[in-house]
């Protein structure tokens, strides 16, 4: 898209006062679908099975290739279940740099998927560049999956217990067990199975 393109579709606003004209920055709704997306902890896929869009239509818009119609928008708020003018909010500016968030035991926002049961921290913080939740890998088989998981950013993970095979696109199956890691970049295709008797428990961070 084109700088023109893109003006034509998100134009700025300007406020005249009395001392001075003050340009507003246009909205980019796929920045602000991309941030409310991360925040619930929801991959691409996942918001495309939560909201009946589909992933290629989620990642064109997030990317301010496509605007959303108004039928998309609605899809969009009742599938995240947020209302629409939380899409058109702006972000919130952060100016200190003093922030914390503690997370007590078994006290983090719990969020199932069908694959995973995760449990998101550091909840009350937005405009984070690292998303840490914990999760029990429920998956205990390949096809538990409809396709590869892919997302933008980077992903550490991190196992407190049990056994875990880690799919990748580009590399073979590995087995991994408790104190095990692994870094690696999220737009390459990867999921998780536990091969334990119980299932495995990780730590995962996503980092945009």
């Amino acid at each position: 898209m084109t700088d023109q393109q893109h003006q034509d579709i998100y134009p700025s606003m300007t406020i005249s006062t009395d001392q001075q004209t003050q340009k507003i920055a246009p909205i980019k709704l796929g920045e602000r679908l991309k941030e409310i997306r991360t925040s619930l902890g929801l991959t691409l896929e996942e918001a495309s099975q939560k909201t009946g869009l589909a992933r290629s239509t989620l990642s064109k818009i997030e990317n301010e290739q496509i605007s959303p119609t108004f039928q998309a928008m609605q899809k969009l708020t009742n599938g995240l279940q947020i209302n629409i003018p939380q899409l058109f909010a702006a972000p919130k500016q952060v100016n200190t740099t003093g922030r914390r968030d503690i997370t007590r035991k078994e006290e983090g926002k719990a969020h199932p998927t069908s694959t995973y049961e995760h449990e998101l921290l550091a909840t009350q913080l937005t405009n984070k560049k690292m998303m840490p939740f914990k999760s029990l890998i429920r998956a205990r088989d390949f096809d538990a999956y409809a396709d590869w998981i892919r997302h933008d950013g980077e992903e550490f993970l991190l196992v407190l217990s049990g056994e875990l095979t880690f799919f990748s696109e580009y590399y073979e199956p590995v087995n991994l067990s408790e104190g095990d890691s692994v870094y690696y970049d999220a737009n390459m295709g990867h999921m998780l199975i536990s091969v334990s008797e119980e299932d495995a428990s990780i730590i995962w961070v996503t980092a945009s």
